[in-house]
């Protein structure tokens, strides 16, 4: 997971708070030039891949582009580029210690991981929406190489980021009932969300050479919620990390809905603040295994680790 363009969080912090809080992720042999296929570690000039074990130019160019440096099983290297892209609810994880857990990891392995976080999408001009809809709308929808909105699309971060994560903020957990699904609707309803979810999903994996982690979403208070609310929720991070997450292949999930709700329906008043946020207290606990499980999927555990970093 890598993080991109530095963004201060204390410049930004009021801002992310107000508004996050005001809106009710071919078996082959290695490639003598490019990145392994998903057998076998990367030949020369290309980048290990899921499996392990010797490459050369069998599989050739086909299998590493098919199988990628993303591949599950393989490390990217000891030098990974990690952008998180995030609003309030990141951005109070993120100061509970995240960048000093890499810092320590680099100086105990001999590692040189690059970590940074950026508010995403901005303020302005798009507007501080980081939902499904909005995902899908930015890197499906307006895919290029050209920024949507001055938002960068996949197509510039992955040329920066070997790592990237991305999370929803906590009103993405009040989902209505299903109307008629529609992938284009900025309505929160689990039918929705699916769509832009297989979408993304899809997006997500015409770029092998990079690994990208999504967060189970912010949960809500109680007090900010109900139950129908917040069974639906419930129900769609549970397809998010049991169906919609799939071993193999570049895409991986941290579970920060478990942690936060502890298996119930709703952010516990332990690990709340005020309001739906979570407190510091939770992310001085969080922010460590937020920075394992980035340190497992660099280093080809993403599959086999635990989704929470426990």
């Amino acid at each position: 997971m890598k993080i991109l363009v530095g963004v201060s969080l204390l410049a930004l912090g009021s801002l992310m708070f107000l508004a996050c809080g005001s809106d009710s992720s071919d078996p082959g042999g290695g490639s003598t030039a490019g990145a392994a296929g998903t057998g076998g570690a990367a030949g020369a000039g290309g980048v290990a891949g899921k499996g392990g074990g010797a490459g050369t130019s069998a599989g050739g160019t086909a299998g590493g582009a098919a199988g990628g440096a993303a591949g599950a099983g393989g490390t990217i290297g000891a030098d990974a580029k990690i952008i998180f892209l995030h609003h309030s609810t990141g951005g109070v994880i993120w100061g509970g210690g995240v960048d000093d857990f890499i810092t320590s990891y680099n100086t105990a392995n001999a590692k040189t991981y690059n970590i940074i976080e950026q508010a995403f999408p901005k303020d302005s001009p798009y507007g501080w929406n980081n939902y499904p809809y909005d995902y899908w709308n930015i890197w499906v929808n307006h895919a290029g190489p050209q920024e949507y909105q001055t938002e960068p699309t996949l197509e510039i971060l992955t040329q920066s980021y070997n790592v990237i994560i991305f999370k929803h903020c906590f009103p993405v957990s009040g989902i209505e009932a299903d109307g008629t699904p529609d992938v284009t609707s900025d309505a929160k309803t689990v039918a929705n969300y699916k769509l832009q979810y297989a979408a993304l999903k899809t997006k997500l994996r015409e770029f092998p050479s990079n690994r990208f982690i999504v967060w189970t979403g912010a949960a809500l208070k109680q007090d900010a919620t109900d139950a129908e609310q917040g069974e639906r929720a419930k129900d769609f991070f549970d397809w998010v990390k049991g169906t919609w997450d799939e071993k193999g292949d570049n895409i991986f999930v941290w579970d920060f809905w478990q942690l936060e709700t502890e298996g119930g329906l709703y952010l516990t008043d332990a690990n709340a603040s005020g309001d739906s946020h979570p407190n510091d207290t939770f992310a001085k606990k969080v922010a460590p295994l937020f920075g394992k499980r980035i340190v497992d999927v660099i280093e080809g555990r993403g599959d086999t680790g635990s989704l929470t970093g426990e």
